[in-house]
């Protein structure tokens, strides 16, 4: 099994934490930028110039796992003797060269008891296929351990894909840690992606009920999720600790929740990079914490998403959340929000610290449609703004340099109708251009300049 000294440090590698904060009324930042030149295309949107490498694998060299020959118990039952021979057939077949390894139909209960805080599954080996034939679920037994993953990736060159994966949080044994008494346990991974292990296809998989992550990517290159269905994960669905050209396309990733910071997506690197990343075509629904946060990525695309708060939830920090020193272009996605969180109705929030970003690039938000929220920046510089529609809330920049907004709609709030032009549009210490913008059927004058800052009397009334 791996490193033990490794599984000591997954116990402390991430703080992800909500990120919940009194948002409206933070002093001016520092050391603000003026935006680099970007390569643009048609749309206006900065070129995306990397794509994810995919897994090659050879064909021809197919091995279905003989369970009668192995003694591989396939009904859930006798977790030692399935985890065991499993893993020996696994084995067998990468030393024997066969590039395609075919688990049958079944229910697999796996476990090995590593150490005191990590829980073993199964490790996948570099240039291997694994693929699920229907019916068949790879489980991990009840274990009162801090860490496990259901499956490991060990190597690079690796597809999974076609089968389900699934955690123990419905039985598993909340133990509280010694050092401090805590039971959140929530580093329980249906898939890690880690070691180094670069050049990964995660296609076609269900990943559910875990007590950390649907999947963890640690320090990984290449790296594609597609055509997932991730949900009741309790801390998110996908984690990016550290992962460069990672790609997450038309996956549903929904009901996401017990542990904070409880998101569909959580790129978080504490000190790792986190770079090139593209989020397309999902659909995020029923996530506590929010859908997407990107606390440390760079060139990050959020593209084409659709992101529901979903009847019945409350979301905490909201549906898209970003970071002042992240980089990101946030295009065409359809959000929508029934209530608010602790940041009120905004369906894009840009959090800051103020000083020093870290790079002169500009946040381009482009065609994005809001039902019943907004989006709100503050304490840092350079966005592009253009021809987004929110509908029934605001857009606000707070002490923001740089802001560049182009043909946006806003329309009065249905909630609050006795609330018109401060409501809709709202600047505090902003400088940057404004035209084209609407409030329901009203061009405005929003009186932006590149060097004056500009704050509404409105908003130092209170807002």
């Amino acid at each position: 099994m791996k490193n033990i000294s490794f599984y000591l440090l997954v116990a402390v590698m991430i703080s992800m934490t909500s990120c919940k904060k009194d948002v409206l009324n933070l002093n001016s930042g520092e050391d603000t930028f003026e935006a680099d030149q970007e390569n643009l295309d048609g749309q206006g949107l900065p070129k995306m110039e990397f794509k994810a490498q995919a897994p090659s694998i050879p064909g021809g060299q197919e091995y279905t796992i003989d369970l009668e020959q192995w003694d591989i118990p396939n009904d859930g039952t006798d977790v030692i003797k399935t985890t065991a021979n499993l893993q020996a057939a696994i084995d067998w077949a990468h030393d024997e060269a066969y590039s395609q390894v075919i688990l049958p139909e079944g229910n697999y209960l796996v476990g090995e008891d590593v150490n005191e805080i990590y829980q073993g599954g199964i490790e996948v080996h570099d240039n291997t296929e694994f693929i699920f034939s229907e019916g068949a679920i790879l489980e991990i037994d009840t274990n009162d351990k801090w860490n496990y993953c259901v499956i490991s990736l060990d190597g690079d060159n690796i597809i999974i894909r076609d089968g389900i994966i699934q955690g123990d949080r419905e039985t598993h044994v909340f133990t509280p840690r010694e050092s401090d008494g805590n039971t959140s346990h929530d580093e329980g991974h249906g898939i890690c992606v880690w070691n180094d292990s670069n050049v990964v296809l995660i296609d076609n998989m269900i990943i559910r009920n875990t007590t950390g992550d649907g999947s963890l990517v640690l320090e990984a290159t290449d790296v594609t999720f597609t055509n997932n269905d991730i949900y009741n994960n309790r801390r998110q669905g996908i984690s990016i600790v550290g992962g460069t050209r990672i790609t997450i396309t038309d996956n549903e990733i929904h009901h996401i929740n017990g542990t904070s910071p409880q998101f569909g997506i959580d790129i978080e690197g504490a000190g790792r990079v986190d770079e090139d990343i593209l989020i397309q075509n999902n659909y995020f629904h029923h996530n506590i914490g929010g859908d997407i946060v990107n606390t440390s990525g760079k060139n990050v695309y959020i593209l084409d998403n659709i992101l529901e708060q979903g009847e019945g939830n409350t979301y905490i920090d909201g549906p898209l959340v970003s970071w002042h020193k992240t980089h990101n272009v946030i295009a065409r996605n359809t959000i929508t929000m029934d209530t608010g969180s602790v940041n009120g109705r905004l369906g894009y929030i840009q959090y800051s610290g103020g000083g020093d970003k870290g790079h002169n690039r500009a946040t381009y938000v482009h065609d994005n449609v809001c039902n019943n929220c907004g989006m709100y920046m503050y304490k840092s510089s350079d966005a592009d703004v253009r021809r987004n529609k929110f509908y029934g809330y605001f857009m606000a920049f707070s002490d923001f340099e740089n802001v560049t907004m182009i043909d946006n709609l806003v329309t009065y709030s249905e909630e609050f109708t006795n609330l018109r032009y401060c409501w809709s549009y709202r600047f505090k210490d902003a400088t940057g251009t404004a035209t084209g913008n609407y409030l329901g059927d009203e061009l405005q004058d929003l009186p932006l300049t590149e060097i004056e800052p500009y704050t509404m009397q409105c908003v130092l009334d209170g807002w």
